[in-house]
């Protein structure tokens, strides 16, 4: 009853349109004085500070900041003529560079909505150019974004390392695998889609145009070298990684393209410091709903209350995934997981399931969550730049939405998937 009661306030304040922070942070205070709890409200700006300061936690500003300097520094304009240049010349050609744009990007930002607004303002005029209508273009911008939180560095794995102590370089090394078949599985959608539809493809480049490209983006390369490279060689941390990246980001992006002016910078350091703060922001607030809900011991009994219903492994993850596949509808993916960590880590644990593989099917389905209606940040960072209005964008996306689903399931009943490489690197944990 307590249980329902809670979450029952949360939902019915989101549906007033109180932002999904605001709505987490108030069913606490308001809960508490309900329990008859004030004294505990002392201990909210506490909670809400310390939730926020965990050394992980500052990689997240500093991967966003690297994915500005890359869409204002010339990066991701030399890796699309790039992308361009090698994938080009199949059927749908515009559409299968918009992936492999994405793949490359992923390596280097962490941040899907930031991959969505400097590939789409690249890419979607010069679609719309080439004879594709702006409605697929928009769509499939927004669907490729999200292989950026999947393939390496990611900001969901430091949050979600950081919840749980997980290694975040194994969620690191787990997420190659599954953000690699995201790819596959779009573009074998995008080829489809082309197919049916008649949509042109590009002139072949010549070799010495393919050399020149892989030339003029070879300083983009570096970024994911020194992130993965210095992790795995315990050279630096993933918080350091990233921050050494903003500025491996900012060097290429003055000094080698001389794409960023020192005028640039307030802008970018403005547009990094309003994004992180909106992120930190969810992340105290369900620090303290967080709280809330380990007080009254909810956790424990809806992890009772399934195990009890079934011990199965396999259910047990479609009963998890289905959960959070509907969430990601109505919730921001980074909330989702604050919310949902501290319930299903231990249960799936408990069940057998390695913390690193759960950690990739997680941020697979928050990143689904991002495409769906009505709460997806990424459907209307397309919307915003493309000027599509959400619903019809909305219905261009499903075909992108099945396969990224299929990927979901294939990686949540493969394991092999996930942690292979981290137990090839890094060795199998105990």
């Amino acid at each position: 009853m307590l249980t329902a009661a809670i979450f029952g306030l949360l939902v019915l304040l989101m549906f007033l349109g109180v932002p999904i922070a605001v709505s987490m942070g108030l069913t606490a205070v308001l809960s508490f004085l309900a329990l008859g709890s004030p004294d505990l409200l002392m201990m909210v700006p506490q909670r809400m500070y310390s939730g926020t300061t965990s050394f992980t936690l500052l990689a997240i500003p500093f991967f966003i900041l690297a994915g500005n300097l890359m869409n204002t520094g010339g990066i991701t304009t030399r890796l699309v003529h790039f992308a361009q240049c090698l994938v080009g010349h199949i059927r749908g050609g515009l559409g299968h560079v918009t992936v492999v744009t994405n793949m490359i990007m992923a390596g280097m930002s962490g941040a899907a909505v930031a991959d969505a607004v400097g590939t789409g303002n690249i890419l979607i005029p010069a679609m719309e150019k080439a004879g594709y209508p702006r409605v697929f273009s928009a769509a499939l911008v927004g669907a490729a974004s999200t292989i950026g939180p999947i393939i390496p560095p990611s900001i969901p794995f430091v949050i979600f390392g950081s919840m749980t102590g997980t290694s975040v370089g194994r969620l690191f090394l787990g997420g190659f695998l599954p953000g690699i078949l995201m790819g596959l599985l779009l573009m074998i959608t995008v080829g489809i889609i082309s197919k049916r539809r008649g949509y042109p493809r590009e002139q072949r480049a010549t070799l010495g145009e393919l050399l020149r490209a892989t030339v003029q983006a070879a300083p983009a390369w570096g970024s994911p070298l020194i992130i993965i490279g210095g992790i795995l060689a315990g050279v630096f941390t993933p918080t350091e990684a990233a921050a050494v990246a903003s500025v491996y980001a900012l060097l290429v992006g003055m000094f080698v393209y001389r794409e960023i002016r020192v005028a640039d910078l307030p802008r970018i350091l403005w547009e990094t410091v309003r994004n992180s703060v909106q992120v930190m922001f969810i992340i105290a607030s369900a620090s303290i709903f967080g709280w809330l809900l380990i007080q009254q011991r909810i956790p424990t009994a809806i992890v009772e209350g399934l195990m009890a219903l079934t011990d199965e492994r396999w259910l047990l993850l479609l009963i998890v995934n289905v959960i959070l596949l509907i969430l990601g509808c109505f919730m921001e993916g980074i909330a989702i997981m604050l919310l949902t960590i501290p319930v299903f880590v231990p249960l799936l644990v408990r069940v057998g399931v390695d913390p690193v593989h759960f950690g990739v099917v997680m941020a697979l389905n928050s990143m689904i969550g991002l495409l769906t209606p009505p709460v997806g940040m990424c459907l209307y960072a397309v919307s915003s730049i493309s000027k599509v209005p959400i619903w019809p964008l909305a219905k261009e996306l499903w075909p992108y939405i099945v396969a990224l689903t299929v990927c979901l399931f294939l990686i949540t009943y493969i394991p092999g998937l996930v942690v292979w490489i981290p137990n090839l690197v890094m060795g199998v944990t105990r």
